[in-house]
């Protein structure tokens, strides 16, 4: 196959699939698009082989052992796989990426096989730091920013948007067997795990997702001014998905936090929302 087939491949997947935020959008700079569609590919395809349904565990463990040692070794024929890696590889070449943040994302999606449950914010936030944080630090280091501070206010963002998933998806993983609020938080309400097995949301989980929102509002505050780092087109697409993830805790609290039985999701009018708030945006 063509890189350029390839790209497309990845392009056509990042367009096809709902996120929270921009994913390879118009406002990328041209140049950036396809990288970062390669990008999104890699993880969004390790990703479903951690939780797509109907597989066993060990299936999964194989499927994300085989992607790491191809994403090291030069890519077979044949098969949508090869599509991503022959663009990725061709990423990293072109971007000069470090492998060790595609090997944090797959330690994380490993990490989703193994463990369901998470006692403390300290276990919640290293899965975050290879779950999310390196996805932004790529896309910095794709648009050619070197900088510690621009990475610290990346990882921020990053954290908060996987954390913003969370309280969205409560009820999902709940039902898959799994639930990323930390027992520390949900003790400290007085919270039960039991409770969740009926048909709403109990008050002591209101407090709690209550608390893990204003977490991960404070979040998104530290990590606002990683706009500011990049120019042009970019920085217009970092301020779509910050505002796309606040979005999100807006509608979290407009339901009561109760996202037991119910998902919120960005809606065209959400988009014109944040559309404005890219053109009313002023760095603080």
């Amino acid at each position: 196959m063509s890189t350029a087939d390839a790209y497309a491949f990845c392009e056509k997947l990042a367009r096809e699939h709902y996120e929270n935020f921009p994913v390879a959008s118009v406002l990328l700079p041209a140049r950036m698009r396809p990288h970062i569609a390669a990008i999104y590919a890699f993880a969004r395809t390790a990703d479903d082989f951690a939780d797509e349904p109907g597989r066993e565990p060990q299936t999964r463990l194989q499927l994300l052992a085989e992607f790491r040692s191809r994403l090291h070794d030069s890519p077979g024929s044949g098969g949508s796989g090869d599509h991503i890696l022959v663009a990725l590889r061709d990423t990293i070449e072109r971007c000069r990426l470090p492998i060790a943040l595609f090997e944090d994302l797959l330690s994380a999606f490993e990490q989703d096989v193994a463990v369901s449950r998470y006692q403390s914010w300290a276990a919640v936030h290293d899965y975050c730091r290879r779950s999310a944080n390196p996805v932004g630090r790529l896309v910095l280091r794709v648009a050619g920013v070197h900088s510690d501070d621009a990475d610290r206010a990346s990882d921020a963002v990053c954290t908060a948007l996987q954390l913003a998933n969370f309280w969205q998806d409560l009820g999902r993983d709940w039902r898959n067997g799994r639930l990323y609020v930390p027992a520390e938080e949900s003790a400290r309400h007085g919270a039960s795990e039991s409770d969740l097995e009926g048909p709403a949301l109990p008050a002591a989980w209101t407090s709690t997702l209550r608390a893990c929102v204003e977490r991960t509002r404070r979040l998104f505050d530290e990590g606002r001014p990683v706009a500011a780092f990049v120019n042009g087109r970019l920085r217009l697409e970092l301020r779509a998905t910050w505002l796309g993830g606040v979005r999100i805790l807006e509608k979290i609290e407009g339901m009561g936090y109760d996202t037991l039985w119910h998902r919120p999701r960005l809606r065209m009018w959400d988009a014109a929302r944040i559309a404005a708030g890219v053109a009313l945006w002023r760095d603080r």
